[in-house]
């Protein structure tokens, strides 16, 4: 599992190194930057954006990748326990 864990953790490294590049190639009009950052202090997230329609979206995926987390909590909570 831990294996799993690290492998999917490297594609989305290199998936967002990849649309880092891609939007610098074929980025927008000249002088129009928008930036968008998401975390978790705790259980809780947060995000700070340019723009409220980009800080939307930084919410959306902290709450899903949140969510994502406590599923996998819990999956392996209950794996110890069914020895």
């Amino acid at each position: 599992m831990s294996d799993q864990l690290i492998f999917i953790g490297v594609i989305f490294i290199f998936f967002g190194i990849l649309l880092i590049m891609v939007g610098s190639i074929f980025g927008a009009e000249k002088g129009k930057v928008e930036v968008g950052f998401g975390g978790f202090i705790g259980p809780i997230p947060f995000g700070w954006a340019s723009n409220p329609r980009m800080l939307k979206w930084v919410i959306l995926i902290s709450v899903v990748a949140m969510v994502l987390f406590l599923i996998l909590i819990v999956k392996n909570h209950s794996m110890m326990f069914n020895v």
